[in-house]
């Protein structure tokens, strides 16, 4: 799927490079006027991506800058440099200059003192945590002279509203591949389960009855559901987070682990309900799932306290309610609605990504706004009636 979306990522930004750049945009103006509107690069680009995408979202990020004629410093995450370096290798190779795409990784903080403050920097298009995007931001702002672009997709505590309508069995289907797939961490994964009080405890007892069939184990085995985490680090913040729940939660269930799983870096996928009041107010990046119930005219108040989180990524929706579905649609301040079906895997060119509020800055990456924040625009204003009333000319622009 890495793979598949870093292609996808290529083909669409060349595309979309041959309709912004390729030709001016012509304007509307009086008579005897031509206006023009062209697209160029800004300068240098700082690519900084997450591991959790090691290939897709590095990608994305340098190939779209790229395109919009920038030189680009490409900088991955710590834990995954060598998928990076072998990506741009194969751009070096397809003829992309090694002046203008170089291959930087190394220590974040290091790093990001050096290049944020650099005076040939023009942009930075980010993917992590809210905590180093303010980093980013707040240097960049400190900076004197012009101020760099800053494009960032952040995280998100990515809610899942269902209703008395919905289909118990889809809706378990897409909670667990929201929730649990790549062992949760996914910018766009579910973390709240907001589930109507009619339909709850079926729900639940279905969700516990799946996850005791899910297989963790070698991400490299086909028959394995859930992989480890990306490193110590994140699993020690995991099973801190898990431990806190269970004191102050109901655990639904845990999966166990195999005895083979000891030896990595793996944390049971866990799901527990929680009150309303009790909300999480930062985003655990992994395979925790929080469930909360709620009454049938309970929606107004359910969609004002996931806006209140401040976040805006994803949110999931199981209704067959049209009117319904209009009514959260109106109401949350989200980036990607997903109704009745799960809520990762945004298509390049067909479902544009990327949060509002905490969850980014926009435009959405694989979307049609997104080459053009890589770039200036310039308008070339001519008054043709001033070059000597040249009739033949001017008929000829009109």
């Amino acid at each position: 799927g890495d793979l598949r979306e870093a292609v996808d990522f290529l083909r669409y930004y060349a595309s979309e490079a041959r309709r912004h750049f390729a030709n001016p945009v012509s304007l509307p103006g009086p008579t005897g006027e031509l206006n023009e509107m062209t697209f160029a690069g800004r300068g240098v680009f700082v690519c900084i991506s997450p591991w959790n995408f090691p290939l897709a979202i590095f990608t994305g990020q340098v190939s779209a800058a790229l395109a919009a004629g920038n030189a680009v410093i490409a900088k991955p995450a710590e834990q995954t440099p060598l998928i990076a370096h072998a990506a741009v290798k194969l751009l070096h190779e397809a003829g992309v200059p090694g002046s203008i795409l170089q291959f930087l990784p190394g220590d974040g903080a290091r790093l990001g003192a050096i290049l944020l403050r650099h005076k040939a920097l023009s942009g930075v298009a980010f993917t992590g945590s809210n905590e180093t995007a303010r980093i980013i931001n707040q240097t960049l702002a400190a900076r004197e002279g012009a101020i760099p672009v800053l494009i960032a997709e952040t995280g998100g505590i990515n809610a899942m509203i269902v209703d008395s309508s919905a289909l118990p069995e889809q809706v378990v289907r897409d909670v667990l591949s929201s929730a649990f797939d790549s062992a949760g961490q996914r910018c766009s994964a579910l973390r709240l389960l907001f589930l109507q009080d009619d339909i709850a405890d079926r729900v639940i007892h279905m969700l516990k009855g799946a996850m005791q069939e899910l297989t963790l184990g070698d991400p490299l085995d086909y028959a394995t559901d859930i992989g480890p985490a990306i490193d110590l680090e994140s699993q020690e913040k995991l099973e801190a987070a898990k431990a806190a729940l269970k004191q102050n939660s109901k655990l639904i269930f845990e999966c166990t682990l195999p005895k083979d799983c000891d030896t990595g870096t793996f944390v049971a996928p866990a799901a527990y309900e929680i009150t309303l009041a009790s909300l999480p107010k930062r985003e655990i990046f992994g395979p925790v799932l929080h469930v909360i119930r709620f009454g049938s005219g309970d929606l107004e108040t359910i969609c004002q306290s996931i806006n209140d989180l401040g976040y805006g990524l994803t949110l999931g929706l199981h209704t067959r309610i049209e009117s319904t579905s209009d009514f959260i649609r109106a109401r949350m301040k989200i980036g990607n609605l997903y109704v009745n079906r799960n809520q990762i895997g945004a298509v390049v060119g067909a479902q544009p990504f990327g949060g509002e509020a905490q969850s980014g800055t926009g435009p959405k990456a694989g979307g049609p706004h997104y080459l053009p924040r890589f770039a200036v625009e310039r308008v070339y204003s001519v008054d043709i009636t001033a070059r000597g009333g040249n009739a033949a000319l001017l008929s000829q622009v009109n």
